[in-house]
This record gives structure tokens, sequence and C-alpha cells, in this order.
């Protein structure tokens, strides 16, 4: 699947409005000319690519255009010692998992789509 970097880097530059390129490359802890370099249509590296996501508040898996829902299994979460497991606590760890095999499936994707 192709990434609409173009589209990505106008959104991005949307999102930072007349705010200057240093002030929001601080905020989202890269470097100005990364930033100017996202917006003008360059595929950033993937650490950069995750902190522009969610400094813009989106799933990367939207960005990527891949369908993480098709295939997402139920994660749930077992403690035979300690029954008195808070639900918050059990519902925190399930959606690290998701998260971690959302991580992956992408990853993958990218992988086969590099011919690595």
């Amino acid at each position: 699947m192709k990434v609409n970097i173009e589209e990505f880097g106008r959104k991005l530059a949307g999102a930072r409005g007349s705010r200057g390129v240093r002030e929001v490359a601080r905020e989202i802890d890269i470097s100005a000319p990364t930033l100017s370099r996202v917006e003008r249509g360059y595929m950033p590296d993937l650490e950069t690519f995750g902190k522009i996501c969610r400094w813009l508040k989106v799933d990367p898996a939207e960005v990527l255009g891949v369908d993480v829902t098709a295939a997402r299994p139920a994660a749930s979460v077992h403690f035979k010692k300690d029954a008195t497991l808070h639900p918050k606590t059990a519902k925190a760890l399930a959606e690290l998992i998701l998260a971690a095999q959302r991580a992956a499936v992408i990853a993958e994707k990218e992988k086969i789509g590099s011919g690595v």
C-alpha cells in the first residue's frame, strides 16, 4: 500500500499553521529541516513518522492505509495469582498488547513492501 506522503505533509503544514517551523519541530522533538522536508513531501524515517503522528494525533495505520481492524484479535488478560487485578489495569495491558501487535503488522507490511 502506498503512503500519500504529500497529503501527510500538507496535513502537517496545516496543523502547524502560522507557527514557526523551529517552534513546532521542538514540540514534536525533531529538527526544523526534517519538519520542513516532511511538509514538502519527503518520507521521514520511522521514528520521525511516529513522532509526527503522535503530534497530529493520527493513527499511523490510517496514514499508511493499513486496515488493522480486519485482523484484530481480541486480547485477553489472565492472572492466576492475582484475582484482584483492577479492571483498568487489565484494560491498559490489553491495549498495550494490541498496540504492539498493530506496530508489528505495520512493520511486517513495510518489510514485505520493501522486498526485504
